[in-house]
């Protein structure tokens, strides 16, 4: 016979999986909105800086399947399945805990890494159609000009002299000429504009993975303790 301390844990365990499987899906969303946020310039994004959403979106998928393997280790009271499920919880802790430390340690030096790759994609922005749409689009799309300023594009001297992208200007086309007197010429670089939106979505991801931390110790302590609780009922 069940006792009340085992019963009272089982239905908390049983309550907490499905506020779990719902924060599953939040992750997925969470990493998805990230990832396409900044996935819209991931032509001068190193791979370092897409990987964290991503690994949000799989621990997501994760997180949501395992909340299934919880309730029905709970309601059945199944011992084996309470610590798996406690295990799952560990292994997923310590992925998005070695993830964080990661994203950490490269924060150091992330700026730099994008400051070369758009001065690298400038240089050859007249050779490369690629490196020209994702130019045109990230200022367009940012309303900035260059790296830091318009003078980018003078002094890595891909244009003619004088001239800057189309998409340097407001409101222009690739049938206008765009020239640095004009007053049209944003006046903002990219890269300020680019490691704002990486800053702001690496706090989005970073509250997300506290938050999802705290519930998973919270449901690490739930399972083991119904599972001890099984384990003693099973011994009587």
């Amino acid at each position: 016979m069940e006792t009340c301390g085992m019963s009272v844990i089982k239905y908390i365990l049983f309550i907490f999986n499905l506020i779990f499987a719902i924060s599953g899906v939040a992750i997925i969303a969470a990493g998805g909105i990230v990832l396409a946020d900044v996935g819209e310039f991931s032509h001068f994004m190193d791979g370092k800086i897409l990987a964290p959403p991503v690994v949000l979106i799989v621990a997501g998928a994760i997180v949501f399947i395992i909340a299934f393997l919880g309730c029905y280790g709970a309601i059945k009271e199944n011992y084996t399945l309470l610590l798996a499920f406690a295990g799952a919880l560990v292994i997923i802790f310590i992925i998005e805990l070695a993830v964080g430390i990661a994203a950490a340690v490269f924060r150091n030096n992330f700026s730099e890494v994008m400051k070369e790759s758009l001065r690298y994609s400038m240089k050859n922005y007249s050779q490369s159609q690629a490196d020209k749409v994702a130019w045109d689009d990230v200022q367009m799309k940012l309303k900035c000009c260059g790296i830091e300023s318009e003078r980018d594009w003078i002094e890595a001297g891909v244009l003619e002299r004088g001239s800057l992208p189309f998409s340097c200007c407001r409101g222009a086309d690739e049938t206008t000429q765009c020239l640095e007197s004009t007053v049209e010429v944003y006046s903002e670089g990219c890269y300020l504009q680019l490691k704002m939106r990486v800053e702001k979505n690496a706090r989005v991801l970073i509250g997300v993975g506290i938050g999802i931390a705290f519930v998973e110790v919270a449901g690490i302590v739930l399972a083991c303790c119904l599972a001890m609780a099984v384990k003693k009922e099973g011994e009587k």
